[in-house]
């Protein structure tokens, strides 16, 4: 009665169960009794199962490398790896009475390590350490195709590549080749500034140059033109001058023929007059002197002519004896003249 046992196997464990030889009942995520004398049980696990791994090997030219990833599987004919394995297990503590399900793994392993191997033999360690990605595509591709897993029915769902890396020494002496080279990058970076600057200095240098060249030219050209003005504007000024005394010139010279014109006309008019005056007095001298004072006392107004016969009263004076003059001839001939 008590060799009656209830087992219950999880969704992802594929159960034969054997009584006497011959499989009495298998499925997945089976659960039932057994009569624990007479039965035993295999056990399959289908879930999948990610496995890491770290190995070293060598690239074409000698050079040790450790290779780190991870491939990821699952058993996907549970009957034909329990045919060739040993997956029984202990019903009671439900542990496998075997070390094949813990070597499978490392059959997987060993089976990616030789692929891995072939992949790397043929790359130079530089080309190696970059090939993570075309070494993944291609031991992927083939740990599928492998024929020793595919008779075991196991199915390869992926695999990666986290790390090709050399040895410490390796890495030592390419980061000191790659920072000499960055050092050097460095330095030529620095020369060709220091040179850029060197040769843009120069440049601001010649600019500079140029650009005196350019003022001294433009001053030297303003004084020559200010040079070529006042000459220009001194030959004006003696232009001018030479014109003005010309003019004055031919001026004074118009002057002095307007003077002598004038003298001449003067001295024309002069002895004109001179000739009418002598001819006057000449016929004044031949004429009768009553006659001359007859003629200059034409057109004489009262008061001159009584003025005249005072005249001619006192130039006579001893000659008269008593002469009478009345105030109001004497009003008249004042009153004559005050008008004039």
């Amino acid at each position: 009665m008590f060799s009656v046992k209830f087992i219950k196997f999880q969704p992802t464990t594929y159960v034969l169960q054997y009584k006497n030889g011959s499989v009495k009942r298998e499925g997945a995520g089976l659960s039932f009794f057994y009569y624990a004398p007479t039965t035993s049980m295999v056990a399959v696990p289908m879930a999948s199962e990610d496995v890491a791994f770290i190995f070293e090997e060598n690239s074409s030219d000698f050079q040790q490398i450790t290779v780190q990833g991870q491939v990821t599987y699952r058993i996907n004919d549970p009957k034909k790896i329990a045919s060739l394995l040993n997956f029984s297990i202990n019903p009671v503590t439900q542990l496998y009475i075997s070390e094949d399900p813990k070597k499978l793994s490392q059959r997987i392993i060993n089976a990616v390590k030789v692929l891995t191997r072939k992949g790397l033999q043929n790359l130079p360690l530089r080309e190696a350490l970059k090939a993570t990605d075309t070494m993944t595509t291609l031991v992927t591709a083939s740990v599928k195709d492998n024929s020793e897993l595919r008779a075991l029915g196991i199915e390869i769902l992926g695999l990666s590549f986290l790390a090709i890396k050399p040895t410490p020494e390796t890495s030592r002496a390419l980061e000191a080749e790659a920072r000499e080279q960055i050092l050097k990058v460095a330095d030529e970076a620095i020369y060709a500034r220091r040179n850029s600057a060197v040769e843009q200095e120069r440049l601001i240098k010649e600019n500079e140059l140029n650009t005196e060249i350019a003022i001294e030219t433009k001053k030297r050209q303003i004084r020559e033109t200010q040079m070529e003005a006042e000459q220009s504007i001194q030959q004006k000024q003696h232009e001018i001058q030479q014109s003005e005394m010309e003019s004055k010139i031919s001026l004074e010279a118009k002057n002095t023929d307007l003077v002598t014109l004038a003298m001449d006309n003067a001295k024309r008019e002069a002895d004109v007059k001179a000739y009418a005056i002598n001819g006057m007095m000449k016929a004044y001298g031949e004429a009768d002197p009553k006659l001359i004072q007859a003629l200059a006392m034409n057109g004489m107004k009262p008061g001159q002519m009584i003025a005249m016969a005072f005249q001619e009263l006192a130039e006579k004076a001893g000659q008269i004896g008593q002469l009478n003059i009345t105030p109001d001839l004497l009003r008249e001939v004042i009153g004559n003249n005050a008008a004039r």
